[in-house]
């Protein structure tokens, strides 16, 4: 009897037989779980990767060569980074209708999944700037619109101009009116300093200084203009223009009708 009662099992072991079961069953899916998640997402990144490459051999490799080495009429790719491509392919400059000083914006002619496949490609030709998430660049909406001010008439008024209206440059080149210009690329712009542009890392402006510019330029574009024409916001320099050129002309143009109308002119 006494053998028999020691073999005998504790009340407790088959609750701890159960408790390393679901221990191990949950280790086992937490090795594996996040294993296969990066497997799928590797293998959707290849896809896009070969999709942009497609894209490129058809619309960009003419000027920036077959593996994005650059030519005499195009600037390497390499090292460009997503940013880059979605700024340049997203508003329009690229692909450029022809050479020139500066390329201009115009009408997109890719969808934005065939931009994002693109900007895979280029970016796996090298590291460069990526695209800003929504939290990066959305975040300006909180942002201190005053030091936005501070920050953009330090760094960007002397191209922009100070409210954001553009301005000429030398050589044929310019600094396009950011008006019209979403937040996203304004703040890829800002990251990867396109054409004349310098650029802005991380590492000389931050984030929250980028969004505080981007806070600015959009309060800018937004604002009403309460008496009337802006004229480039450009202040007494376009007005003074405007005075001389339709104010004086217009008084010329009256002194000369009164002279014509006189009675010694009419006898005449």
């Amino acid at each position: 009897m006494k053998k028999l009662s020691a073999r005998r099992r504790h009340p407790l072991a088959a609750l701890v037989v159960l408790l390393f079961a679901l221990a191990a069953t949950g280790g086992l899916y937490a090795a594996f779980a996040p294993a296969e998640k990066a497997q799928a997402d590797s293998s959707s990144q290849s896809i896009q990767i070969e999709e942009g490459k497609k894209l490129y051999a058809v619309g960009c490799s003419s000027c920036h060569g077959l593996n994005g080495q650059g030519s005499s009429d195009a600037p390497t790719l390499v090292g460009v980074g997503s940013a880059a491509v979605d700024f340049q392919v997203g508003t329009g400059r690229m692909p450029a209708q022809q050479p020139g000083a500066q390329v201009p914006a115009k009408k997109v002619i890719y969808s934005q999944t065939q931009i994002d496949q693109l900007a895979a490609y280029v970016a796996s030709l090298g590291p460069g700037p990526v695209i800003p998430t929504e939290k990066q660049y959305g975040s300006s909406s909180a942002a201190d619109v005053a030091a936005g001010g501070e920050l953009f008439r330090t760094n960007c008024s002397q191209c922009h101009n100070f409210a954001g209206k553009g301005g000429a440059l030398t050589n044929g080149k310019y600094a396009p009116a950011l008006d019209t210009t979403s937040p996203k690329h304004i703040y890829e712009a800002m990251q990867t300093g396109p054409q004349s542009m310098p650029a802005f890392p991380d590492s000389i402006m931050p984030e929250k200084q980028k969004q505080e510019i981007v806070a600015f330029v959009r309060h800018t574009a937004e604002a009403p203009t309460p008496g009337g024409m802006d004229l480039g916001s450009l202040g007494p320099v376009t007005e003074g223009l405007f005075g001389w050129i339709f104010g004086l002309g217009a008084l010329i143009a009256i002194a000369i009708w009164i002279a014509a109308h006189t009675t010694k002119a009419k006898k005449s």
